[in-house]
């Protein structure tokens, strides 16, 4: 029975980290639902549709969301489990007691890989059945007419062929009060209008109909449109009725009639790994057929009349071969025998080659668009191909991104996880946009398009974890700073205090021993490079790294040494010593032929060595400083420097 017990520390991580995550996960799913909803407001109201087709809608909708949403819930959930534990000194408490990080985090990426293979089921047989749904349901939202919705003092036109104007309505009982109707239905320039001093407005039961009640109104209507031309009787003749009540029946289909999903199913978003698959082999099939048989009509099509090759039949199958050659046993000059034509000759020739010209052209065009609208589709098919898989990696990245970050920045609740997670989300989302479009408009493969994120993010999370696992300073300022002052090139500023307690004394004749070693290594080291390195030896050369690398130890010792002192004034000669740093331009490689390779790149080399001996110069006038601070520090020693003097 121990075998399946879980234990303490598994089940204290998931019992935090489960409960956040539903609640994030839920969170992204309604914003991104009030994005859907924001997006095709207009499809839907207006329209009728009632709760349970509405309510059908977002169901299907937000299964349609849980690809996005649930990464975006796992990076967040993870981010404040983890910065949760490190602000309430939890996480210390764990390593502190020997857990590792990574032990810690053992239990949640168990249930993130499950989660993960979940999510891939879950891509492949349950979302194109939702997204079919979704889209049919939305489409016939976008076909069904507008319900009625009769403004007051405004002309309505929401009923096809009528305008109608209402002066005033009754809420209660749904009354229309002083109502002009105009029947613009017909062809003619003077429509029917029919006056009412009150009306109701009702469907039928099929609700395919509008009964239209008028009480106590006048019917007015030109009848001399439809008379002959010439006919002075029919052009008179109007029409003018007035009525106690009257029923006018409109059609008007106000039903919700859902569409046939078989359109949907066959679309791209409607198919499985298997479907796929299947659906991407006859495209291509297609595709390499179409471009057969227009490589063999292009083959087939004369060359300035003249037929190159011919189809014949072997074995019961047709075969390409070369035409024979016919013999010529003068030559022709083609221009001499157009010169010899009279201007309507030359006219009509011109035309003729043209008219073959655009014929043999648009045949192309259209060839070629028929085979990339195929492409097209075939590229959709492999996006929603790649994307089944996309879904899993994208939750254990986000996790291995979301639980270092936690651990590093020590924040939780809802503050700064937030604010990091939306960052990171919109990082993500604008590359896999940016893949997507690129593999969907054809210029990337489509597979490298749709793992752009997953390898961009990819290598940042296992940089995080390294980071947490280590306790590196990732968001520490100084750490920062100084690694840019490296790459730079910029000074680094040193600063010693006077010790309070100092166990090994400065001795003068030891410490002017060491400045006067100090100074002669650095007068060496100038001497041998007194003068600008050229553009090969740079490359190639550079400086010595081993004696560089001796100089500036020799220069950390004797300030250390100097550190002990109980005069200020050698302390603050002490920090006069430049740091004498080891970067990468002073000596590019340490191998020959690759600087030779980089001189010959002429533009890269040329920039190196720009930046190279400008660092080399800032060098030499740090080494340079070393000689004059040892001598004032000698000074210092001997009685003999400004404050000795003054006194």
């Amino acid at each position: 029975m121990n075998f399946f017990r879980i234990k303490r520390l598994n089940s204290f991580m998931l019992m935090r980290f489960f409960p956040q995550l539903c609640m994030t996960f839920f969170i992204c799913l309604f914003i991104l639902m009030m994005q859907f909803l924001f997006r095709y407001i207009n499809d839907l109201v207006g329209k009728g549709l009632d709760m349970a087709t509405l309510g059908e809608l977002f169901f299907y909708a937000a299964c349609s969301m849980v690809p996005m949403a649930l990464p975006l819930a796992i990076l967040l959930a993870s981010l404040m489990t983890f910065g949760n534990l490190g602000e309430h000194v939890e996480l210390t408490a764990l390593k502190s007691s020997g857990i590792s990080l990574i032990t810690v985090m053992k239990p949640l990426i168990v249930f993130v890989g499950l989660i993960a293979v979940g999510a891939f089921f879950f891509q492949n047989d349950v979302l194109p059945k939702t997204q079919v749904q979704m889209w049919t349901l939305l489409f016939s939202a976008r076909e069904k007419s507008a319900s009625l919705s009769i403004t007051p003092g405004e002309i309505n036109s929401e009923i096809p062929g009528f305008n109608v104007y209402v002066k005033r309505k009754d809420k209660v009982n749904d009354m229309l009060y002083d109502v002009i109707i105009y029947d613009v239905s017909s062809a003619s320039n003077y429509p029917r209008i029919v006056t009412a001093d009150s009306a109701k407005l009702n469907y039928t039961q099929d609700k395919k109909h509008i009964l239209l009640k008028l009480y106590h109104g006048n019917w007015y209507e030109d009848l001399g449109q439809g008379g002959t031309s010439g006919s002075s009787f029919g052009s008179d003749m109007f029409r003018r009725e007035t009525y106690h009540d009257k029923v006018i029946l409109i059609s008007y289909d106000a039903t919700f009639t859902k569409m046939d999903d078989n359109a949907m199913r066959s679309q791209y978003i409607g198919k499985n790994i298997k479907e796929l698959n299947h659906s991407i082999d006859s495209i291509r099939a297609k595709c390499d057929s179409v471009g057969d048989d227009i490589g063999k009509q292009l083959k087939l099509d004369p060359v300035c009349g003249v037929q190159s090759k011919r189809v014949v039949v072997k074995d019961n199958k047709p075969v390409l071969e070369a035409v024979p050659e016919v013999a010529v046993k003068h030559n022709v000059n083609l221009d001499s025998l157009f010169d010899a034509l009279d201007n309507n000759g030359k006219l009509s020739v011109v035309a003729q080659a043209l008219q073959q010209a655009t014929s043999a052209m648009q045949n192309t065009d259209f060839k070629a668009f028929t085979m990339a609208d195929d492409a097209k589709n075939m590229r959709r098919h492999q996006i929603e191909l790649q994307r089944k898989f996309t879904l899993s990696l994208a939750c254990l990245i986000f996790f291995f991104l979301g639980a270092p970050l936690g651990a590093i920045i020590r924040k939780g609740g809802l503050g700064m996880p937030v604010v990091i997670s939306v960052l990171l989300f919109i990082f993500y989302y604008i590359i896999e946009n940016t893949g997507y479009k690129m593999g969907r408009d054809g210029r990337w493969p489509v597979w490298q398009g749709i793992w752009l994120s997953s390898a961009i993010l990819l290598p940042l999370g296992v940089f995080l974890t390294y980071k947490a696992v280590n306790d590196s300073a990732v968001f520490n300022p100084d750490a920062w700073r100084i690694f840019f002052r490296r790459l730079t090139g910029m000074h680094v500023t040193r600063k010693l205090e006077m010790k309070e307690v100092i166990i090994n004394e400065v001795d003068i004749p030891v410490a002017t021993a060491r400045l006067l070693e100090l100074k002669s290594s650095c007068s060496r080291f100038l001497s041998r490079y007194h003068s600008r390195q050229g553009y090969l030896d740079y490359l190639m050369h550079g400086y010595d790294k081993k004696s560089l690398r001796a100089l500036s130890q020799q220069v950390e010792d004797v300030v250390d040494y100097l550190s002990n002192s109980r005069d200020q004034l050698v302390i603050n000669k002490a920090m006069d010593f430049p740091v004498i740093r080891q970067l990468l331009t002073y000596h590019l490689t340490n191998y020959p032929k690759l600087g030779l390779a980089l001189a010959i790149v002429f533009p890269v080399g040329v920039l190196l060595y720009i930046v190279g001996i400008r660092h080399q110069a800032n060098l030499k006038r740090d080494i340079a400083q070393c000689i004059k601070v040892a001598d004032q520090v000698e000074a210092i020693f001997n009685g003999t420097d400004d404050r000795h003097q003054s006194n």
